[in-house]
Protein backbone atom coordinates (compact mmCIF):
# COMPACT_ATOMS: atom_id res chain seq x y z
CA UNK A 1 0.00 0.00 0.00
CA UNK A 2 1.32 3.43 -1.19
CA UNK A 3 0.18 6.12 1.76
CA UNK A 4 2.56 8.90 0.17
CA UNK A 5 0.62 11.74 -1.25
CA UNK A 6 1.35 14.65 -3.57
CA UNK A 7 1.86 17.39 -0.65
CA UNK A 8 0.36 18.70 2.37
CA UNK A 9 -2.80 20.56 1.13
CA UNK A 10 -3.92 17.18 -0.39
CA UNK A 11 -3.26 15.51 2.37
CA UNK A 12 -5.26 17.50 4.63
CA UNK A 13 -8.10 18.63 2.54
CA UNK A 14 -10.71 15.56 3.08
CA UNK A 15 -9.76 15.45 6.58
CA UNK A 16 -9.63 18.44 8.95
CA UNK A 17 -12.70 19.98 9.63
CA UNK A 18 -14.02 22.95 12.72
CA UNK A 19 -14.30 21.79 15.74
CA UNK A 20 -12.25 18.78 15.87
CA UNK A 21 -9.43 17.74 18.13
CA UNK A 22 -5.61 17.62 16.54
CA UNK A 23 -2.80 16.19 18.48
CA UNK A 24 0.24 18.12 16.57
CA UNK A 25 3.80 15.99 17.71
CA UNK A 26 7.00 18.14 18.81
CA UNK A 27 8.51 19.26 21.41
CA UNK A 28 9.55 22.88 21.42
CA UNK A 29 10.20 23.81 17.91
CA UNK A 30 11.79 20.67 18.13
CA UNK A 31 10.03 17.58 15.69
CA UNK A 32 7.19 19.79 14.69
CA UNK A 33 5.10 18.49 11.06
CA UNK A 34 6.10 22.60 10.08
CA UNK A 35 4.27 22.16 6.48
CA UNK A 36 1.15 20.67 7.97
CA UNK A 37 1.00 22.87 10.37
CA UNK A 38 0.86 25.68 7.50
CA UNK A 39 -1.24 23.80 5.44
CA UNK A 40 -4.11 23.16 8.73
CA UNK A 41 -3.71 27.21 8.89
CA UNK A 42 -4.69 27.49 5.23
CA UNK A 43 -7.93 25.42 5.13
CA UNK A 44 -9.00 28.08 7.07
CA UNK A 45 -10.56 25.45 10.07
CA UNK A 46 -11.21 27.18 13.73
CA UNK A 47 -12.89 26.09 16.69
CA UNK A 48 -10.15 23.32 17.14
CA UNK A 49 -9.30 21.60 20.53
CA UNK A 50 -5.11 21.40 19.96
CA UNK A 51 -2.84 18.49 21.87
CA UNK A 52 0.10 19.82 21.89
CA UNK A 53 3.38 19.81 24.13
CA UNK A 54 3.54 23.14 23.34
CA UNK A 55 1.85 26.18 21.77
CA UNK A 56 5.15 26.72 19.40
CA UNK A 57 5.79 30.80 19.22
CA UNK A 58 4.90 33.92 17.88
CA UNK A 59 5.00 33.54 14.10
CA UNK A 60 5.72 29.91 14.21
CA UNK A 61 4.60 26.39 14.25
CA UNK A 62 0.70 26.71 16.34
CA UNK A 63 1.35 30.28 17.19
CA UNK A 64 0.66 30.57 13.39
CA UNK A 65 -2.83 29.00 14.16
CA UNK A 66 -3.26 31.12 17.62
CA UNK A 67 -2.76 34.22 15.44
CA UNK A 68 -5.09 33.01 12.97
CA UNK A 69 -7.84 32.66 15.61
CA UNK A 70 -8.60 28.98 14.40
CA UNK A 71 -7.39 27.16 17.96
CA UNK A 72 -10.40 27.48 20.39
CA UNK A 73 -8.66 25.13 23.26
CA UNK A 74 -4.90 24.26 23.97
CA UNK A 75 -4.49 20.84 25.74
CA UNK A 76 -0.40 21.46 26.45
CA UNK A 77 2.33 21.38 29.25
CA UNK A 78 4.50 24.49 27.96
CA UNK A 79 3.18 27.41 26.92
CA UNK A 80 5.81 30.26 27.50
CA UNK A 81 7.30 32.11 24.52
CA UNK A 82 4.24 32.60 22.40
CA UNK A 83 2.76 36.56 23.38
CA UNK A 84 -0.72 36.02 21.53
CA UNK A 85 -1.23 32.58 23.77
CA UNK A 86 -0.29 34.47 26.64
CA UNK A 87 -2.42 37.56 25.61
CA UNK A 88 -5.35 35.46 24.16
CA UNK A 89 -5.36 32.97 27.59
CA UNK A 90 -5.33 36.85 30.16
CA UNK A 91 -8.60 37.78 28.00
CA UNK A 92 -10.47 34.55 28.42
CA UNK A 93 -10.15 34.05 24.82
CA UNK A 94 -8.76 30.62 25.00
CA UNK A 95 -9.26 27.90 27.00
CA UNK A 96 -6.08 26.31 28.50
CA UNK A 97 -5.92 22.29 30.27
CA UNK A 98 -2.32 22.71 31.86
CA UNK A 99 -1.28 18.75 32.01
CA UNK A 100 2.26 17.60 33.25
CA UNK A 101 4.65 16.57 30.51
CA UNK A 102 4.81 13.03 31.95
CA UNK A 103 1.19 12.83 31.83
CA UNK A 104 0.36 14.00 28.86
CA UNK A 105 2.37 11.72 26.67
CA UNK A 106 1.29 8.83 28.81
CA UNK A 107 -2.70 10.51 28.25
CA UNK A 108 -2.02 9.97 24.17
CA UNK A 109 -0.50 6.90 24.74
CA UNK A 110 -3.12 5.43 26.88
CA UNK A 111 -5.45 6.74 24.94
CA UNK A 112 -3.70 4.83 21.11
CA UNK A 113 -3.90 1.88 23.39
CA UNK A 114 -7.60 1.79 24.08
CA UNK A 115 -7.26 2.09 27.60
CA UNK A 116 -9.55 4.88 29.25
CA UNK A 117 -7.88 5.89 32.19
CA UNK A 118 -4.75 5.56 34.70
CA UNK A 119 -3.69 6.69 38.22
CA UNK A 120 -0.52 8.74 38.96
CA UNK A 121 0.74 10.62 41.87
CA UNK A 122 1.84 13.46 39.37
CA UNK A 123 -0.13 16.20 40.41
CA UNK A 124 -1.13 15.10 44.00
CA UNK A 125 -1.86 18.42 46.24
CA UNK A 126 -1.85 20.94 43.57
CA UNK A 127 -4.57 22.07 41.17
CA UNK A 128 -3.90 19.70 38.45
CA UNK A 129 -5.75 17.33 41.30
CA UNK A 130 -8.87 19.57 41.71
CA UNK A 131 -12.36 17.96 40.81
CA UNK A 132 -10.59 14.32 39.80
CA UNK A 133 -10.96 11.17 41.06
CA UNK A 134 -8.44 10.71 44.49
CA UNK A 135 -7.33 6.79 45.18
CA UNK A 136 -4.86 5.25 47.86
CA UNK A 137 -2.53 2.73 46.90
CA UNK A 138 -0.22 1.21 49.26
CA UNK A 139 -0.30 4.66 51.67
CA UNK A 140 -0.04 6.92 48.64
CA UNK A 141 -2.07 8.75 46.65
CA UNK A 142 -3.42 9.10 43.04
CA UNK A 143 -5.06 11.04 41.10
CA UNK A 144 -7.23 9.85 37.70
CA UNK A 145 -6.32 10.65 34.74
CA UNK A 146 -8.31 10.46 31.55
CA UNK A 147 -6.60 9.18 28.44
CA UNK A 148 -6.39 11.18 25.27
CA UNK A 149 -7.47 10.85 21.63
CA UNK A 150 -7.77 13.11 18.34
CA UNK A 151 -9.71 12.93 15.16
CA UNK A 152 -6.50 14.28 13.44
CA UNK A 153 -2.76 13.96 14.33
CA UNK A 154 0.29 15.88 12.62
CA UNK A 155 3.45 14.01 13.01
CA UNK A 156 6.95 14.63 11.97
CA UNK A 157 9.63 11.83 11.62
CA UNK A 158 12.74 11.77 9.67
CA UNK A 159 12.05 8.71 7.12
CA UNK A 160 9.40 6.55 6.19
CA UNK A 161 8.67 3.28 3.93
CA UNK A 162 5.48 3.93 1.39
CA UNK A 163 3.59 1.87 3.74
CA UNK A 164 4.43 4.15 6.72
CA UNK A 165 6.76 2.55 8.90
CA UNK A 166 8.35 5.34 10.49
CA UNK A 167 11.85 6.54 11.45
CA UNK A 168 12.35 9.27 13.89
CA UNK A 169 15.88 11.15 14.70
CA UNK A 170 17.20 11.76 17.93
CA UNK A 171 15.68 13.89 20.26
CA UNK A 172 12.54 14.44 17.40
CA UNK A 173 11.20 11.40 18.14
CA UNK A 174 9.57 12.85 21.53
CA UNK A 175 5.93 13.10 21.62
CA UNK A 176 5.28 11.67 17.76
CA UNK A 177 5.09 8.28 18.36
CA UNK A 178 2.53 9.54 21.49
CA UNK A 179 0.18 11.72 19.15
CA UNK A 180 0.54 9.24 16.22
CA UNK A 181 -0.93 6.58 18.53
CA UNK A 182 -3.68 8.35 19.26
CA UNK A 183 -4.99 9.76 16.28
CA UNK A 184 -8.02 8.00 15.12
CA UNK A 185 -6.50 9.46 11.45
CA UNK A 186 -2.75 10.03 11.26
CA UNK A 187 -0.74 12.30 8.83
CA UNK A 188 3.11 12.25 8.80
CA UNK A 189 5.65 14.88 7.43
CA UNK A 190 8.65 13.10 6.81
CA UNK A 191 12.09 14.25 5.43
CA UNK A 192 13.24 10.80 3.83
CA UNK A 193 10.55 8.41 1.70
CA UNK A 194 12.15 4.55 0.67
CA UNK A 195 10.52 2.09 -0.42
CA UNK A 196 9.05 -0.79 1.31
CA UNK A 197 12.07 -3.41 3.00
CA UNK A 198 14.40 -0.57 2.82
CA UNK A 199 14.42 0.28 6.63
CA UNK A 200 15.33 -3.14 8.66
CA UNK A 201 12.29 -4.31 10.77
CA UNK A 202 14.69 -3.64 13.99
CA UNK A 203 15.16 -0.29 12.63
CA UNK A 204 11.71 1.12 12.70
CA UNK A 205 10.23 3.05 15.46
CA UNK A 206 6.70 2.93 14.57
CA UNK A 207 4.70 0.54 12.97
CA UNK A 208 2.47 1.70 9.58
CA UNK A 209 -0.39 0.28 10.75
CA UNK A 210 -0.62 4.09 12.90
CA UNK A 211 -0.37 6.28 9.51
CA UNK A 212 -2.91 7.06 7.33
CA UNK A 213 -0.77 9.31 4.66
CA UNK A 214 2.67 10.58 4.21
CA UNK A 215 4.20 13.70 3.09
CA UNK A 216 7.57 14.52 2.04
CA UNK A 217 9.54 17.71 3.29
CA UNK A 218 13.25 17.40 2.20
CA UNK A 219 14.19 20.50 3.86
CA UNK A 220 12.18 21.72 6.73
CA UNK A 221 13.17 24.59 8.26
CA UNK A 222 14.07 23.26 12.20
CA UNK A 223 13.77 26.13 13.78
CA UNK A 224 15.35 25.16 16.90
CA UNK A 225 17.90 26.75 19.45
CA UNK A 226 21.55 26.23 18.00
CA UNK A 227 24.97 26.67 20.32
CA UNK A 228 27.41 27.67 18.63
CA UNK A 229 31.10 27.55 19.82
CA UNK A 230 34.16 29.81 19.53
CA UNK A 231 36.60 28.63 17.26
CA UNK A 232 39.47 28.65 18.89
CA UNK A 233 42.95 30.12 17.13
CA UNK A 234 46.19 28.17 16.79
Amino acid sequence: MNKVVANAHIALADVVKNNQTIAVGGFGLCGIPEVLIDALMNTGVKDLTCISNNAGIDGFGLGKLLEKRQIKKMISSYVGENKEFERQFLNGELEVELTPQGTLAEKLRAGGAGIPAFFTQTGVGTLIAEGKEIREFEGKEYILEHSLTADVALVKAYKADRAGNLVFRKTARNFNPDCAVAGKFTIVEVEQIVEVGEIDPDDIHLPGIYVDRIVLNPHPEKRIEQMTLKTTEA
